[in-house]
Formats: structure tokens, C-alpha cells, sequence
């Protein structure tokens, strides 16, 4: 558990569903608990894994629940991505598995999306929902070239209402990993800490500096552990009590919800 107080932080990062909302309400005490840290002068973001949601799209989303949040301090795991390849492989051949909103962001840091195995350096991997087979071929004949190997994110379905779910990105990674016979190189959404360093190195902040707050141990916590900064579990989630205190790494801090940190 940390030794400082929930308030004792300069910068907090928000995971949105589950924690800010849930679905397209905002959760009681939301709007106060964000409000108050900005009257503090705290430093506030927002992260998700979802690539498809474009960082303006959740602004005006927030903006609509009477959240105020601006542009720069929305990060998902396709924007994460981007600035990360802009520093590691600037400018590159990138083939992609992925849709339109994740193609945007590459194109908007320059660099270069090729259909030739023969000409990709990167090979992205994303959520796509209309990727054929000769698309994956051209993927696995372009990382058995050597291809750099980086993924949006790690979820392997994604549930939809109902109960049911729909492969996501990280049954595509699993099916290239097995097809080369090695690991992804690098996967910017959580539990990477890809996000948080972004953020951080946009503050000018230190991990110690920081709390993160989201619902779910397996992601938003284990990512807070592994970027060394405090973690907020809120039970508005996916996570239950009983879960909560069950699970062997514990939060430093476990929140009924939000509204906690008014």
C-alpha cells in the first residue's frame, strides 16, 4: 500500500469505461472528483486500449457527460503507438492489420503504409474487423523477413452487449507469435507501460508522482505496477469486492468509486 495519501499526487491517468462511465453515463461523482483535482492544479489524462476511438472522439464524449478534457490529455493504445515508432522506427514501410482510425494515426506520424511484404519494416498489429486471409499472409511473409513486430494492444476478444465477443488483436498477435516461432516486440496498450511513459514524459513527472485509477487488476493495475506508479482500484467496474481482495498484488488504494477523490 502507498505511504502517501490519495490526494498526495501531482498527476492522475484515468481509465474511462469502468471508471470515469460506464457505457454513455457518467458515473456519480465523476465530474465533481475530476473538477476538484483541476482546481488543485493536479495534472489529469486519460487512457484506453481501444484503437478504433479517436482521441477527439472521446473528448467531445467527456465533454457531452460535463467532463472537461482537451485533446493532449487523451491517449489511446494507437496513439501510444505512434509516438513510440516515431522514436524507434521513424518514417518506416508499416504493413497493417487494422482499421481506419489506427491507419490515420500512422499516417499522421509520416510514416509510410506499404501492402508489400517485401518492402515492410514494421508489421502493426491491431483490431480488424474486415482483415482477410491474404492480408494475414502478407503480414506473417513480411515478419518472417524480420520484420519489427508492434501491436496496439493486447486484449484478445472484446466483449460485446450481450455476453458474446469478437476476436481482438491479441488472437492475431498469438497467431503471428506461433506462425514465426518469437514474441511481439513491442505492444503500446495496457498493461505496457508504452502509455504511461508517454504521459509521463509529457508532464516532466517522475512515476512516485503519480496515481492511476481503473477497474480492472489485470490491466490498469498491473500496468500502474509495472511503470512504477500508484495504483486506484474503483469497484464500478468489471472488478468485484470479493476479486478485489482477493487478488495476490494488491492496489494501493481501493475506491468504492471516483467520487473518492472529490
Amino acid at each position: 500500500m502507498s505511504a502517501r495519501g490519495l490526494h498526495d499526487f501531482a498527476g492522475y491517468i484515468f481509465d474511462l469505461d469502468g471508471t470515469v462511465y460506464l457505457g454513455e453515463h457518467l458515473l456519480p461523482g465523476a465530474e465533481e472528483a475530476l473538477a476538484s483535482l483541476r482546481a488543485a492544479g493536479k495534472h489529469v489524462a486519460f487512457v484506453s486500449n481501444n484503437p478504433l476511438g479517436r482521441a477527439s472522439e472521446y473528448v467531445a464524449k467527456l465533454n457531452d457527460l460535463g467532463v472537461h478534457a482537451s485533446p493532449e490529455e487523451v491517449i489511446n493504445s494507437a496513439g501510444a503507438l505512434r509516438l513510440s515508432l516515431s522514436e524507434k522506427r521513424p518514417g518506416a514501410h508499416v504493413f497493417l492489420i487494422g482499421e481506419e482510425p489506427v491507419r490515420e494515426e500512422l499516417t499522421a506520424g509520416g510514416f509510410v503504409l506499404t501492402d508489400s511484404p517485401q518492402e515492410a519494416e514494421v508489421v502493426v498489429v491491431s483490431w480488424d474487423r474486415q482483415v482477410t486471409y491474404a492480408q494475414l499472409n502478407q503480414a506473417f511473409a513480411a515478419l518472417r523477413r524480420g520484420a519489427y513486430f508492434v501491436a496496439t494492444h493486447p486484449d484478445v476478444t472484446c466483449p460485446l452487449p450481450g455476453g458474446s465477443e469478437w476476436l481482438d488483436a491479441g488472437a492475431f498477435i498469438a497467431l503471428f507469435e506461433a506462425a514465426i516461432g518469437r514474441k511481439v516486440d513491442a505492444i503500446a496498450g495496457k498493461p505496457s507501460p508504452l502509455m504511461l511513459e508517454v504521459i509521463l514524459h509529457q508532464w516532466g513527472l517522475p512515476p512516485s508522482e503519480c496515481l492511476l485509477v481503473g477497474d480492472r487488476l489485470e490491466t490498469d493495475i498491473a500496468l500502474g505496477r509495472r511503470a512504477g506508479v500508484a495504483t486506484a482500484l474503483v469497484l464500478t467496474g468489471v472488478t468485484s469486492p470479493d476479486q478485489a481482495t482477493a487478488h495476490p498484488r494488491q492496489p494501493d488504494f481501493i475506491l468504492q468509486s471516483i467520487a473518492e477523490l472529490a
